[in-house]
This record gives C-alpha cells, sequence and structure tokens, in this order.
C-alpha cells in the first residue's frame, strides 16, 4: 500500500471509489450487453416463421437513465403483433389461435441469471 499523507487520505479515498464505482459499472454494462445480445440471438432463432420478417424485425435499443442499464429488446416492424403471437389470440369466426411462445422462454434462458451476475461483478469489484 502506497504511503498517503493524512491530509491526502480524503482525496485517496474518494479517488479509490470512484475508480471502483466506475469498473463497477462498466462490467455491469458489458454483462448486460452480453445478455442481450444472447436474448435478441434466441428470439430471432425462436420467432414463429413463416416468410421470416418478423424474426428479422427484433431489435436491441439502449436505454439508460439515471443510474439504470436497460436493453429492451423489441420488434420494430411488426410491434402490434408481438403479443399476439407471443400469447395467442381469438379468431374472428370464433375460435383461438394458441401463442407461440419466443421472448418469455428466451429471456428465462439467459436474462433470469442477471441480478446473481450483476451481484457477483459488485463483490469482485468489477471483475466476473
Amino acid at each position: 500500500m502506497a504511503d498517503i499523507r493524512i491530509d491526502q487520505l480524503a482525496d485517496a479515498i474518494s479517488n479509490a471509489v470512484r475508480e471502483y464505482t466506475e469498473d463497477v459499472a462498466d462490467a455491469i454494462e458489458q454483462k448486460v450487453d452480453e445478455v442481450a445480445d444472447a436474448v435478441l440471438k434466441d428470439v430471432e432463432s425462436n420467432a414463429p416463421k413463416r416468410t421470416g420478417k418478423y424474426a428479422q424485425g427484433f431489435k436491441k435499443t439502449k436505454r439508460d437513465e439515471a443510474e439504470k442499464t436497460k436493453r429492451v429488446i423489441w420488434n420494430k416492424k411488426d410491434h402490434r403483433r408481438v403479443h399476439l403471437l407471443e400469447f395467442g389470440h381469438a379468431k374472428r369466426g370464433g375460435g383461438r389461435v394458441a401463442g407461440r411462445p419466443h421472448l418469455r422462454p428466451a429471456y428465462d434462458r439467459h436474462a433470469a441469471g442477471l441480478p446473481d451476475d450483476i451481484k457477483r461483478i459488485i463483490r469482485n469489484g468489477g471483475g466476473t
């Protein structure tokens, strides 16, 4: 450990805390991006494919707000259709069309362990 004079102690502590915070924030953002990419790939591969255009419409959007790191997976082209295909819907002449889950299974496979990964990153000071 470096020799620090008592009048420089406060600056040294604040610098160490700032470095720790930046390392943790960068590692969390990287992990969230990795998980979002995995979810996006899984959604695209499991989406219902008649022509393939629906599956190609999924995008990842970065929304970082006030100390929150968010990634949103959504369908840019057919956003009005996603919930109908995911959960099913009523037919016009009666009856129902079964749902074809593709978003929730991808989330459960990849993003369910994200809180534990974030806790591990915080515990390790930015390392994985």
